[in-house]
């Protein structure tokens, strides 16, 4: 029986294992977002938030906990410094999977894990805060009636 036992193997010994996901975690967190396959996503998922409460706790044991795991340290003091903050009011749930289908090759469903609060989706490169855009452009008065004439087929050469 395998009481207690949680996560997967994913066909892999546990230093590699582990060696996978500090490098998904370290590229999660400087991209915001990765594609992956649906398995390592879901398991990567558990490593990412874990990061992200040591990031939101701020503590100096709580950076060094982060800089043993993560790879990079400027990815820790983005982590510290960028990402933590914006996740200081959610209590958890700051990842979102996206399935998006099969690879081609073999078959394995693929997934999108990102950050749910990505920094390009807070902000413009004006630094003003992102307006949603439309559903459907409005039609200036000029484009109302107007259509392009068609082209005539060319006479066939006979």
């Amino acid at each position: 029986m395998r009481h207690l036992k949680a996560g997967r193997k994913l066909n892999r010994s546990a230093p590699h294992r582990r060696a996978m996901f500090r490098n998904m975690v370290t590229a999660l967190l400087e991209r915001e977002r990765i594609e992956t396959t649906e398995p390592k996503a879901k398991e990567l998922r558990r490593f990412a938030e874990r990061m992200i409460t040591l990031g939101k706790r701020g503590t100096l044991p709580a950076r060094r906990r982060a800089l043993a795991f993560i790879q990079k340290p400027s990815v820790v003091k983005r982590l510290f410094d960028e990402i933590a903050p914006r996740f200081a009011d959610r209590p958890g749930g700051y990842t979102r999977t996206v399935k998006i289908g099969m690879r081609r090759g073999d078959s394995a469903e693929m997934a999108i894990i990102e950050l749910t609060t990505r920094a390009q989706d807070l902000e413009t490169p004006d630094g003003e805060k992102k307006k949603k855009p439309r559903r459907r452009p409005v039609k200036s008065e000029g484009d109302a009636g107007e259509k392009k004439p068609r082209k005539k087929k060319a006479a066939a050469a006979g």
